[in-house]
């Protein structure tokens, strides 16, 4: 289980680093970014927030544009940012070379469809693999919690509801909740996970948080500009299953706020604060 070291920078007293390592789960390299906090140390393991990218991006999108470092230095929490799908020249992509669909859009499932099932395991990927290297090579403990944006967003709550004994707490940027009845979500789950729409809602936060019987607390931030709102992310779909199913959810909708880094920067720490408050209880 080695790690190739591709970059080190400084940041508020820790390091932001980026490792390649070989997965064994989607059978490529992968590449992720760590930041470590200056309070990491083999003597003081500290806990992990897991951040899911969004559609297109990578583990650079929200390490360098997000602005989470300097709460993330002073409270002394470790951030781990994955890429978004498997990678390289032997991966199946679109065949249209569409962006929401393919290589950048994994959407952190299972396939179980050819050719895909191969290769884009992302939610086995960041489950179960990535946190055993994490934990191995670097002064982290098993504490974790779980946060994303758009595509990534809708990764991060349904791995927290698939595994509330896992997560400390979950939150979201402007989530896809409800995927197998939007466009992004229904071309990604028919060809990844084939015709039969009833395993579609294995991965459906709106799905999900009706049978939960585990609560993981959860904090959600929305902008009402967002272009994508009322096609692609439908809020309002998660509230109200949420509620049905007396689920606490802190849904924030932020006036004037779009869907990209501008946004996220602007609440990031919002979303650090909540998560220290579970992980270093």
């Amino acid at each position: 289980m080695s790690l190739e070291r591709i970059s080190s920078n400084r940041s508020f007293g820790g390091w932001h680093k980026q490792y390649v390592h070989t997965s064994r789960t989607l059978h490529c390299d992968m590449r992720f970014a760590i930041y470590l906090p200056p309070q990491a140390s083999e003597t003081n393991k500290v806990p992990v927030l897991y951040y899911l990218s969004g559609l297109t991006c990578t583990d650079e999108n929200v390490m360098q544009k997000g602005g989470a470092q300097r709460l993330a230095a002073e409270l002394g929490i470790a951030i781990v940012a994955p890429d978004t799908s498997p990678r390289g020249d032997s991966i199946p992509d679109d065949p249209e070379g569409a962006y929401d669909f393919g290589i950048g859009a994994g959407f952190y499932l299972n396939a179980t469809e050819a050719p895909w099932n191969r290769f884009y395991h992302m939610y086995d990927y960041v489950v179960k693999e990535l946190p055993v290297v994490i934990e191995a090579h670097f002064p982290v403990s098993h504490v974790k919690a779980i946060t994303g944006h758009s595509m990534g967003g809708h990764g991060a709550l349904t791995i927290a509801l698939k595994n509330p004994e896992a997560y400390t707490s979950a939150s979201a940027f402007a989530p896809i909740v409800n995927p197998i009845n939007v466009p992004w979500g229904q071309k990604a789950f028919a060809n990844y996970l084939g015709e039969d729409k009833e395993s579609w809602k294995e991965y459906d936060s709106c799905e999900l948080i009706k049978q939960a019987k585990q609560h993981v607390p959860m904090l959600i931030d929305q902008g009402d500009a967002d272009s994508f709102l009322e096609e692609q992310l439908k809020p309002e779909l998660l509230q109200a299953a949420a509620e049905e199913a007396s689920y606490p959810v802190d849904l924030r909708i932020q006036p004037g706020y779009d869907h990209s880094y501008y946004f996220i920067s602007s609440f990031i720490d919002d979303h650090i604060r909540f998560h220290a408050k579970h992980l270093l209880a």
